[in-house]
C-alpha cells in the first residue's frame, strides 16, 4: 500500500506563526525566523503585527531559530511538518536585561507562564501523540515526567511527590475547571479516559511544587491547559477512527481579512470494537462517552491590540456494569463485583475571555466562564446462591450529585522595565450545588434507607494575588508573590507567600531555589454531608479549613547541547491542617483519598493532622534530533501522614519509587513518509494497602481494615513494557497516519487492590477477598487522516 506513495516528488508546507514579548504580549517586529535544519535556506522575518510566513518547508522534521537585537535567541526542535496541515506557531521570546554573551533558550522547555522557576514544564502535545501507552491523554503523558506516578491501568490521577491526586488543580484558558476526565467521580480528578482532545490543545503549563501566586486552592500540582487557536488562513481537518474513538476535527478562518478563526473537534467512544474482538479491557461492560470542545478567536482593532474568544469543552459518559448476568466470579476494575450498577458522569465548560494590550508594557485580561458536573449511580445488591445463581436484587445505593459554578479570572499585566514585571489578578468562583444520596448497603441485611447528603445550596471562592519579576541580569531570576483565598461558607482564610531565585551559571548549568505556602479547601459534598442518624441541616464537617501545606523545592540543570539535557530536583514538603477524625485511636488522613471509583464519608473532622513528602528526582532528556529521542525519569521518596492516633504511616501514595523510560525512532521512507516506532518501560513500587479485619469486613459486608495497620502492606512492583509502532505519509494536501499502541505488551500481570467478595463469604470462605489485576495486554490501532483546502 505505501511503497509505491514513496517516489512521489519532494512535497512542502508552510510553516507560520505569531511572536510577542514574553512579559507585555507586544508583537515584536523584524525577528529574523529561520529554518536551520535546512541549512539557513529558508526563512522570513516578522511583520507589525508579530507574524511570520514560511512557504515551501520540505515535509519532515524541523528546528527553528529566532533571533532579535536585545532579545535571547530562541531554537525550536522538532517541529512536525507534513502535508495535510498548516504549522502555525506561538512564540514568546524574553528582552535581555544586559548586554552579555548571546543566550540560547530552548522554547520547547520554556514555561508559558512567566513567573515559574521550579518544578514547571511544558506540556508538549506533540508528546502526548508520540509516546507509547499515552493514549493521547494529558494525565498519562504527565506520568512520564519525573516525580509524577503512573501505576494504575485503571485511571489517570496524576499522583505528584506522593500527594493525593485531588491536590491537583486543572484550568483551562485560565479559568478553575472541573475533572476533565469521563466517569469522574465525586472528591477526585482524575478518570479511567480524559475529555481532553489533544487535537484542540495548545502548549501548556505543568506545575509539581512551589507554583507561583497566580495559582491557589492546590496542594499537589497545577495542569494549566491552554486551547490554541484555528488556522486563520485556510480550512483543515482531521479524522481519526481508532478503537478508543471515532474523531473529527475542523479548524480555518471565520474571515480572512480580520484574522479569525474556529476550532471544533467531537469524539464517540468505539470500546463496542473490543467486545467484538474478545480483548478485555478491565471490565465486561461497554462504556459509551462523547465529547466535544471548541474555540472561536477573534482579533479586533485595526492594530489587533483586543483579542475576543469563546471556548468550551464537554463530555457524557456512561456505563452499565451488569454482574448479575454473569455465571462465574467476575474481574472487574472500575467496579463492585458484588452489584449491579448503574452510573452516569456529564461536565461541560462554556467560557469567553478578552484580552486588552493597553500600550507597549501593559497587558490585561479578563475570562468568564460556567461549569456544570452532574454524577449519578444507582447500585443494586446481587444475592447469589450456593451454585452462583442470583437469588435476589436489592436496591442499596443512590445518589446524585450536581455542581454549578460561575468563575471570573481579571489580571493585570505591567513590564515596568526590563528588569521588573508585575502581575497581579483576582479569581472568584462560586459553587451551586445540589447533592442528594441515599444508602442502605452496610450491612446487607439493613433494610431502612439513610441519607448521608441532602443539601441544596451555594459557597463563594474568591482569591487574590500578586507577584513580581526581577531580572538584575541574565543570569539571575528572582520572583516572589502572594496569594490569598477566602471561602464563604465557613469563613476559611489563607495568606500564602511564594518566591523562587534561578541563577545561571553558565550557558550550560543552572541553579533553582523555590519556596511556597499552599491552601486548598476540602471536597465540596464533604462540607455539606451529615451523619445518617442526624437531621440534614447538621452537616457535621461544615466548619473544617484549608488543607495547608509548605513546599520547599532545590533544582540543578546542565544542558550538554540545545537538545540534550540532565536535570535534577530534591524536595521537602511539610502538609498540616490535615482532616483527621475525632474519633480516638483513628488512623484516618485527609492525604488518603482521591484515587478511588468510591466517594468518601469520614466522621467528624478536625484540622489537627499532619504529614510530610520528601524526595528526589532525576531527568536525562534528548529531544528529537538525528532521528530519534529519549526521556529517562527516576524518583525516589517518602510520603507519611499522622491520623488522630499520633502515628506516622505511609500514605496511599507512598511506592516509595518510580522511573520511565521512554524510547522513539523516526525514520524517512523516501522523501514524503516516515516510519516511527516507540518504546515506553514503567518501573515503580507496589501500591499500599491495608490487611483486612476479617471479622468486621463479614458484619458490614464490605472490605474493612485494621485501623492500627493501615498501609503497612504492599503490593508487588509494577512493571509495564509499552510499544508503539506506525508510519506517516505524505500526499499532495493530504497527510496518512497509521499506528498501532501496544499497552503491557508482555501482558504483565500487576496487582491493583484487595476486594471483599460476599460471594465468598457466603460459601463460608475463611478469607473473603480476592486480588483485582490491572490491565493485561491491550492493543490499540488508529487511523488518521489530515487535509486542508483554501490559501496555502
Amino acid at each position: 500500500m505505501f511503497f509505491p506513495l514513496w517516489g512521489f516528488a519532494q512535497l512542502t508546507q508552510a510553516i507560520k506563526g505569531t511572536v510577542r514579548d514574553k512579559e507585555s504580549r507586544s508583537p515584536l517586529v523584524g525577528v529574523v525566523v529561520t529554518v536551520i535544519s535546512t541549512g539557513g535556506g529558508l526563512g522570513n522575518v516578522t511583520d507589525e503585527s508579530g507574524r511570520f510566513v514560511i512557504a515551501n518547508v520540505p515535509v519532515g522534521k524541523h528546528s527553528l531559530r529566532l533571533s532579535y537585537l536585545g532579545y535571547q535567541v530562541v531554537e525550536l526542535n522538532d517541529i512536525l511538518v507534513t502535508s495535510g496541515r498548516e504549522v502555525v506557531l506561538t512564540v514568546e521570546m524574553e528582552e535581555t536585561a544586559t548586554k552579555i554573551e548571546e543566550v540560547t533558550v530552548s522554547a520547547k522547555r520554556g514555561h508559558i507562564n512567566e513567573m515559574a522557576i521550579v518544578s514547571a514544564r511544558t506540556f508538549d502535545v506533540q508528546e502526548a501523540e508520540r509516546y507509547a501507552g499515552s493514549r493521547a491523554d494529558p494525565a498519562r503523558m504527565a506520568s512520564n515526567f519525573a516525580g509524577v506516578q503512573g501505576a494504575d491501568d485503571s485511571r489517570n490521577d496524576i499522583v505528584i511527590r506522593g500527594n493525593s491526586p485531588q491536590g491537583v488543580l486543572w484550568r483551562l484558558e485560565g479559568v478553575d475547571i472541573p475533572n476533565p476526565n469521563h466517569f469522574s467521580v465525586p472528591g477526585t480528578t482524575g478518570g479511567p479516559v480524559s475529555m481532553l482532545n489533544s487535537k484542540t490543545l495548545g502548549n501548556s503549563d505543568f506545575f509539581m511544587g512551589a507554583f507561583p501566586a497566580e495559582y491557589g486552592n492546590a496542594t499537589g500540582g497545577v495542569f494549566d491547559l491552554k486551547l490554541r487557536n484555528g488556522n486563520a488562513d485556510r480550512t483543515e481537518v482531521t479524522a481519526q477512527l481508532g478503537f478508543l474513538g471515532t474523531e473529527l476535527a475542523a479548524e480555518g478562518p471565520i474571515s480572512q481579512k480580520n484574522g479569525s478563526s474556529f476550532l471544533v473537534a467531537y469524539r464517540y467512544s468505539t470500546l463496542k470494537l473490543f467486545e467484538g474482538l474478545n480483548i478485555k479491557i478491565g471490565t465486561s461492560s461497554v462504556p459509551n462517552y462523547q465529547d466535544a470542545t471548541f474555540k472561536l478567536n477573534f482579533p479586533m482593532g485595526q492594530k489587533k491590540k483586543a483579542n475576543l474568544s469563546f471556548f468550551g469543552i464537554g463530555g457524557l459518559s456512561k456505563i452499565d456494569l451488569i454482574v448479575s448476568n454473569l455465571t462465574e466470579q467476575p474481574e472487574e476494575l472500575y467496579g463492585e463485583s458484588d452489584r449491579d450498577q448503574y452510573f452516569y458522569s456529564n461536565t461541560g465548560v462554556v467560557g469567553s475571555s478578552f484580552g486588552y494590550i493597553i500600550n507597549s508594557s501593559t497587558y490585561t485580561n479578563l475570562t468568564v466562564a460556567y461549569t456544570a458536573n452532574r454524577i449519578g449511580s444507582h447500585h443494586d445488591k446481587v444475592f447469589r446462591g450456593a451454585d452462583f445463581q442470583v437469588d435476589s436484587l436489592k436496591s442499596i445505593l443512590d445518589y446524585t450529585y450536581t455542581t454549578r459554578s460561575t468563575v471570573a479570572h481579571w489580571y493585570i499585566n505591567k513590564k515596568l522595565s526590563v528588569r521588573h514585571t508585575i502581575k497581579a489578578g483576582l479569581v472568584n468562583t462560586y459553587y451551586d450545588l445540589d447533592l442528594l444520596d441515599s444508602s442502605r448497603q452496610y450491612p446487607p441485611t439493613r433494610q431502612q434507607w439513610e441519607h448521608r447528603s441532602n443539601f441544596s445550596g451555594g459557597t463563594n471562592l474568591a482569591q487574590g494575588y500578586v507577584q513580581y519579576k526581577y531580572r538584575p541580569n541574565d543570569k539571575l531570576t528572582a520572583t516572589a508573590g502572594v496569594h490569598g483565598q477566602y471561602l464563604s461558607h465557613n469563613g476559611a482564610t489563607a495568606i500564602e507567600p511564594r518566591a523562587a531565585l534561578r541563577y545561571r551559571v553558565n550557558n550550560s548549568n543552572s541553579l533553582s531555589l523555590g519556596y511556597g505556602l499552599h491552601s486548598q479547601m476540602q471536597q465540596l459534598y464533604q462540607y455539606f454531608a451529615h451523619l445518617p442518624q442526624n437531621s440534614a441541616a447538621q452537616m457535621h464537617n461544615y466548619d473544617i479549613g484549608f488543607t495547608r501545606s509548605h513546599h520547599l523545592v532545590l533544582g540543578y540543570d546542565h544542558r550538554f547541547s540545545n537538545v540534550l539535557r540532565v536535570s535534577s530536583e530534591v524536595y521537602y514538603q511539610y502538609l498540616f491542617n490535615i482532616p483527621v477524625e475525632k474519633r480516638a485511636g483513628s488512623s484516618f488522613s485527609g492525604l488518603n483519598q482521591g484515587n478511588s471509583f468510591s466517594r468518601i464519608f469520614p466522621d467528624t473532622l478536625q484540622n489537627t493532622g499532619t504529614g510530610y513528602n520528601y524526595g528526589m528526582e532525576v531527568t536525562i532528556e534528548k529531544q528529537f534530533s538525528k532521528g530519534y529521542y529519549f526521556l529517562l525519569t527516576g524518583a525516589v521518596f517518602n510520603s507519611e501522614a499522622k491520623g488522630n492516633d499520633g502515628v506516622y504511616r505511609s500514605t496511599d501514595y507512598n511506592t516509595r519509587f518510580a522511573t520511565n523510560l521512554l524510547v522513539g525512532y523516526e525514520h524517512r521512507l523516501g522523501k514524503n513518509s516516515t516510519l516511527f516506532g516507540g518504546l515506553k518501560v514503567t518501573y515503580a513500587g507496589g501500591q499500599r494497602y491495608s490487611p483486612p479485619d476479617i471479622a468486621a469486613s463479614n458484619t458490614i459486608g464490605d472490605y474493612v481494615v485494621v485501623d492500627s495497620l493501615r498501609n503497612t502492606l504492599r503490593f508487588p512492583n509494577y512493571f509495564r513494557t509499552d510499544v508503539k509502532a506506525g508510519v506517516r505519509f505524505n500526499r499532495k494536501k493530504v497527510t496518512h497516519e497509521i499506528a498501532v499502541d501496544l499497552v503491557n505488551v508482555t501482558g504483565q500481570k500487576n496487582l491493583l487492590n484487595l476486594t471483599y467478595s460476599s460471594d465468598l463469604a457466603m460459601q463460608g470462605s475463611t478469607y473473603p477477598f480476592l486480588e483485582q489485576y490491572q490491565l493485561g495486554f491491550l492493543p490499540l490501532f488508529y487511523y488518521r487522516l489530515d487535509f486542508g483546502s483554501g490559501k496555502k
